[in-house]
């Protein structure tokens, strides 16, 4: 507790306030009432200390409003003085550049130059109904940012799969209602059209220039709530291929800081260049908390796709082969009877699709593509990017017993239909009870095809 009144900067930690008559001050302050006198004499009063402190914070104070840039407090301890500096540096003012893909800029100008192209995007869903039959609503929060002045934006697939309403807002507070002009689930993109004019577009970089350890920033909503963010990192490595809930995808790693929320927000390299859209984050792998992996798909995989969904409404140039199809396995060569445990079999060829027409059938196990190798069902979904509609392919594949080659052109794929592939887990753990996977054909033909009539060996 502090003593009395006219000793403000001393403190006892007795409960009465007492202190032994010899104690050592915490301060030697020399305004302090002399202790030397004892008792019940009249101590004289030294006011002079007082005075100079009183006069050197007057001086600190005023020299802080003009700016002099360092306070002194004087007279403690018989002539010792502490100083405390301060800053008199003007704040920079960050000015906003236009994006040309030449000058190089500071982070805040990368920001400065396209928060205003960047919005958040909240939507409301039906997840079906509750054990009493009423419909569960959901709501989930995105990223997203202006393709065109006239209100074309882009966001990932899955921050609006499922949306019943979708609304965007501008850094400037405005809301809109956002329509989707359409989406393409194996690429993880979306367009969306608001109805509003000269709005800020970004600049397109060349995703195919970043090297590792070059410069990145995401600007999105992280949480739904911490609107327009930027965090920044490296780029960790590019053409990185990861699996995300069965579907491969060719993607930008990155280090900068990625958050549910961000999805669907641009990654901009050091021009302020939009190189990557934001797609997705490891929080953890084979039961570890994982930090600092972040990913984003390059702009140049899917740049030609967003500009056929604002003309179409769907990628008319995706390539589609037109089959049901699963990885091969070690289990169902020994099941069937094949010399291969590697690649894509063909459960089922839709007739009159691309594979139809190449003379593919049901039991054939795709193994090459062009000069590619095919291990899984993911290698052929991934490899599939690489082509367009109206491509020529050579597919090896295993049949009856042997190896042979098939001239595939790549059809378009159809605005309502999706390639059909066979889950992994699926596959592996559930097989059915004749022995084969799990297949989403007649069994009585698979059946058929193995065991009445099918290629003899």
């Amino acid at each position: 507790m502090y003593n009395d009144e006219k000793n403000l900067y001393h403190y006892t930690y007795r409960k009465d306030g007492s202190e032994p008559w010899d104690a050592r001050t915490a301060v030697d302050a020399p305004y302090r009432e002399s202790r030397d006198e004892g008792p019940g004499k009249k101590a004289k009063k030294n006011r002079g200390g007082a005075k100079i402190v009183a006069l050197a914070l007057s001086c600190a104070l005023l020299g802080g409003a003009a700016g002099a840039g360092v306070a002194v407090w004087g007279g403690f301890g018989g002539g010792n003085s502490t100083d405390v500096y301060m800053s008199n540096r003007t704040a920079a003012t960050v000015s906003v550049k236009a994006v040309d893909g030449k000058n190089a800029m500071t982070d805040a100008e990368v920001y400065a130059a396209n928060v205003n192209s960047v919005v958040s995007i909240s939507t409301t869903g039906s997840s079906g109904t509750n054990y009493f039959g009423q419909s569960v609503e959901t709501a989930s929060a995105g990223s997203g940012f202006v393709l065109t002045a006239d209100g074309y934006l882009v966001t990932n697939q899955h921050v609006v799969a499922n949306a019943n309403t979708v609304k965007v807002t501008l850094y400037n507070g405005d809301t809109y209602d956002a329509k989707i002009i359409g989406s393409d689930q194996q690429y993880d993109i979306a367009v969306l059209k608001i109805d509003a004019s000269a709005l800020q577009p970004v600049t397109m970089g060349d995703s195919d220039t970043l090297n590792v350890g070059d410069h990145v920033l995401a600007v999105g909503n992280p949480l739904g709530d911490l609107t327009f963010s930027m965090s920044g990192g490296m780029v960790s490595s590019v053409n990185r291929a990861i699996n995300v809930d069965g579907t491969p995808f060719n993607m930008i790693q990155t280090d900068a800081s990625i958050n549910p929320g961000n999805s669907g927000g641009p990654l901009f390299n050091q021009y302020g260049e939009v190189v990557g859209i934001v797609s997705a984050k490891y929080s953890s792998y084979s039961s570890q908390s994982v930090e600092g992996l972040g990913f984003a798909i390059p702009m140049n995989d899917v740049l030609a796709m967003i500009q056929d969904i604002m003309t179409n409404g769907y990628v008319t140039n995706k390539p589609y082969l037109g089959i049901n199809q699963g990885t091969m396995t070690a289990q169902m060569a020994a099941q069937y009877r094949y010399d291969v445990t590697e690649g894509v079999f063909v459960y089922s060829v839709e007739e009159g699709s691309a594979a139809d027409k190449a003379g593919l059938k049901m039991g054939d196990v795709i193994t090459k593509v062009d000069d590619t190798d095919i291990a899984t069902s993911e290698d052929l979904v991934a490899l599939k990017k690489s082509y367009s509609a109206g491509d020529t392919s050579t597919f090896t594949i295993y049949r009856a017993g042997g190896y042979q080659t098939v001239s595939v052109t790549w059809d378009s794929v159809p605005a309502d239909s999706e390639e059909t592939q066979v889950p992994q887990q699926e596959e592996t753990q559930q097989p059915s009870q004749d022995g084969g996977n799990s297949y989403g054909g007649s069994m009585e033909d698979l059946f058929n095809y193995f065991f009445n009539g099918g290629y003899n060996r």
